[in-house]
Order: structure tokens, then C-alpha cells, then sequence
């Protein structure tokens, strides 16, 4: 578990911010404003107070939420949505730059330590050195003010919200065995979790069963017989298809999701010249619109209770194979859609929308599963495409519930960026 850096650690993140202030200062001269895909015109005319503020409460974030050692990602992005969505709207209510930098980390850290009050102490401290270089006087107060209320209300708006550890792993007892239906699955058989997640509030969606995918392909379908030979070549734990390199992709997009796109959200905001408003509203969006996703992709998970690959290769009716095993342990919940695809889905519509189809410039992923394997994207698609192979290449998905969680999660985040306003978005 990762807890807060060391204070030298923060000092060289505070220091790295600082320097890329500076190198957009400098290029700010030549390119004093751009358009951005969501919102209103991005200047960059006036030099911030906090230089790379959103970077050092990103990085904060980022360390509180890792050390609340969450067991489902659902809640973890349920807490980066909550604090940065009362960040961005602290900031909306005034145009004073020290107004907004006060505002925007006193936000977060009032939503951050009302959800993780382990963190309490480290969260004041990283607050007192953020409002300690702003300037005193009435704009400084009336943002401390001001992000003390939208914490508030935004706290008080998501209370009971569903989507706690214990709202989401409610128990579930699964139908009774047939061909088509989950089943818990080797080695351990242990019964399933995140049940319950599908029953979450929304923050934008009128309900949570809004973009039903609909029904898996049935069992004796074309498209049925050509996911299930695929998975069985290529995501076998032995004997497998694979070449090295599909192998290393799914190593690298076994963990939770969460763990890579907080990498690529950290490479927006170094390279993209923007003020502390647009990057509150793009990270407080993406995390609010790809929350949606995981909640509908598990309205229908526990809808179809589709089984898994494994179950279906080792006592499915075409060619069983008793002693099939995936490249890696399945996970405990149905297969139809799936989890990943929907939050990439989502991930891609959010980056595209934001900032077109490619990235500012390369971002480079590592990830805990694949150690020394760095991965590196310039546009969007191409990682919800990796995600898709992977979940197939590990054995743990058919690749017809990657396409469908991809097609859920790009229908939700269609439907919230248009409401993005009604939120104070």
C-alpha cells in the first residue's frame, strides 16, 4: 500500500511543477490562448498563484485515496469525483486568481479528509503550505470560505450515495447452474463481489439501466463460437497462442483500471497548457463520467449473470476442457460487460472531448503487474483498443463483453458530457 511521500519526495513534485509553470509561462508568450473541446476559452494570460497547484493536489489526491486501500476501484473513484467536483465549482464563483487558488485546495482538502480522515494530518499540512503562498487578504478568505461551502454541499449531495465498500459487496447467490449462467469460478470458487454497485446513485444518469447493452450473443451463435475458440487459443495459462508481446500487454492491464488512467490524467495536466479551472472540470469530469460507467457496466453484469470464459471452456458443450485454466485468475462477477471496456470506453469519449483524439504529447503508463514495461500512448483509442486485446489475452473475458463494456461506457459518457452543466460542470 502507498502511503504519502516523504517530505523530500513532495518538495521534488512541487519543485517539477513549478519548473513546467514556468516553461508554460514561456510559451504562453507565443500561444496566449487556445480553444479547449470542453468549456469556455482557455487563457493563458495570467500567472498563477500556486504554480502547478492542480499537479501537487493531483499528486495529493492521488496518495489519499492509495492509502485508503479500497478493495473495489468503484469507491476510489467515487472519492476522486467527489473532491474534485467541489473543487471545480469552488472555483466557478470567483474570477480573483487567488480567489480560486484558495478555493480549489481548500475543496479538496476538506472533501478528501471528510472521506479518508486517516490522512487528516498529512491533508492539513499540504493545505496550510498551499494557502501559506497566497497573498493575504479578502480574495484568499472569501475562497477558503468558498471552498469550505462546496465541500459541504457536495459531501451532503453524495451522502448515501451506494457506492461504500460495504453498499457494493452485498451478497449475491447466483442462479442455479446452466449453460450460459456464472458461476463462482476456480481456484477458489469463493462467491462473487461488487453485487451491489450497479445500484449506486448516479451523478448524471437518469438510471443506472439507461444503456442496457441487452443480452450476451446466445450460446449456439456465430459470434458466441468465435469469442469462445479466441479466448481459449489465446488466454490459456499453458499452451497458449500468445506472443510475447500480447502476453506483456496483458500483463500490464491485469490490475484495477484506476491504477493506469490516474498516469494518463498526471500526463494531461503536465503537458497541457491550461488554467487551474479547465484542469479542476476536466479531472473532476472524467472521474464523474467513468464512475457512471462502472456503475451501469455492473447494472448489467448482475442483469445477464454471464458466465466466464473458464466456466464455459471446462463444462460448455462444444470441446469441454476440464483442465483449462486462464492466464490469470478470474474475477469474481460475471462477465457480460465488461468492467474494463466500459471504463475505457468512457475514458476515450472524456479525453477526446476534452482534448481531441490525441494526446497533448506521449504519455508514457507503467504498471505494479508488468514491472519494467513502460507503455506509451499518443491517442486515446489505442489504449481502449490494448484494454479490449488484454482482458482476452488473460483468458478472463470473451472479446464480444469487451466490445459491448466499451460500446456502455462511450453511450454514458455521450449522454453526461451534455449535462456536465447541470452538476456546476
Amino acid at each position: 500500500m502507498l502511503l504519502r511521500r516523504s517530505r523530500t519526495a513532495t518538495a521534488a513534485v512541487v519543485a517539477t511543477a513549478a519548473t513546467l509553470s514556468l516553461a508554460t509561462a514561456a510559451l504562453a508568450q507565443a500561444h496566449p490562448s487556445k480553444r479547449s473541446h470542453q468549456g469556455a476559452a482557455v487563457s493563458h494570460q495570467d500567472p498563477a498563484v500556486v504554480p502547478g497547484e492542480a499537479l501537487q493536489w493531483y499528486e495529493i489526491t492521488d496518495q489519499t485515496v492509495t492509502a485508503a486501500a479500497y478493495p473495489e476501484p468503484v469507491t476510489q473513484s467515487r472519492e476522486w469525483s467527489v473532491s474534485w467536483l467541489a473543487a471545480a465549482r469552488a472555483i466557478r464563483h470567483g474570477r480573483n486568481p487567488r480567489f480560486s487558488a484558495a478555493a480549489f485546495a481548500q475543496a479538496l482538502h476538506d472533501t478528501l479528509v471528510s472521506q479518508i480522515p486517516s490522512q487528516a494530518s498529512a491533508l492539513d499540512a499540504d493545505l496550510a503550505s498551499t494557502l501559506a503562498a497566497i497573498p493575504d487578504g479578502r480574495a484568499k478568505s472569501a475562497g477558503i470560505a468558498e471552498g469550505q461551502r462546496q465541500a459541504a454541499k457536495t459531501l451532503a449531495e453524495r451522502q448515501g450515495d451506494g457506492l461504500d465498500t460495504t453498499s457494493v459487496d452485498i451478497p449475491f447467490t447466483p442462479p442455479a447452474a446452466a449453460p450460459g449462467v456464472w458461476q463462482p469460478t476456480p481456484p477458489t470458487f469463493a462467491p462473487a463481489v461488487r453485487a451491489g454497485q450497479g445500484n449506486g446513485r448516479a451523478f448524471l444518469l437518469a438510471a443506472n439501466d439507461q444503456f442496457d447493452p441487452g443480452p450476451p450473443p446466445g450460446l449456439t451463435s456465430r459470434t458466441y463460437a468465435k469469442g469462445l475458440a479466441e479466448v481459449r487459443a489465446f488466454g490459456s495459462a499453458t499452451g497458449s497462442s500468445r506472443t510475447p508481446q500480447q502476453t506483456d500487454v496483458a500483463l500490464f492491464w491485469e490490475p484495477a483500471i484506476n491504477i493506469q488512467y490516474v498516469q494518463v490524467l498526471r500526463g494531461v495536466l503536465q503537458d497541457t497548457r491550461a488554467p487551474l479551472a479547465w484542469d479542476a472540470r476536466f479531472v473532476a469530469a472524467f472521474n464523474v463520467i467513468t464512475t457512471d460507467a462502472q456503475i451501469a457496466v455492473y447494472n448489467a453484469k448482475f442483469k445477464y449473470v454471464f458466465w466466464r470464459p473458464v466456466t464455459a471452456i471446462q463444462t460448455g458443450s462444444i470441446d469441454p476442457d476440464p483442465s483449462w485454466t486462464s492466464l490469470f485468475t478470474t474475477p469474481r462477477y460475471p462477465d457480460w460487460p465488461s468492467g474494463h471496456g466500459g471504463v475505457a470506453g468512457a475514458a476515450q469519449a472524456v479525453l477526446t472531448a476534452f482534448l481531441g483524439r490525441f494526446a497533448p504529447a506521449p504519455i508514457s503508463v507503467t504498471s505494479p503487474t508488468d514491472p519494467g514495461s513502460v507503455h506509451t500512448y499518443r491517442s486515446w483509442a489505442q489504449i481502449t483498443r490494448e484494454v479490449i486485446d488484454a482482458r482476452v489475452w488473460e483468458g478472463i473475458h470473451f472479446r464480444f463483453s469487451d466490445d459491448a463494456g466499451a460500446r456502455l461506457g462511450d453511450r454514458v459518457a455521450d449522454y453526461d458530457l451534455r449535462r456536465l452543466h447541470s452538476i456546476g460542470l
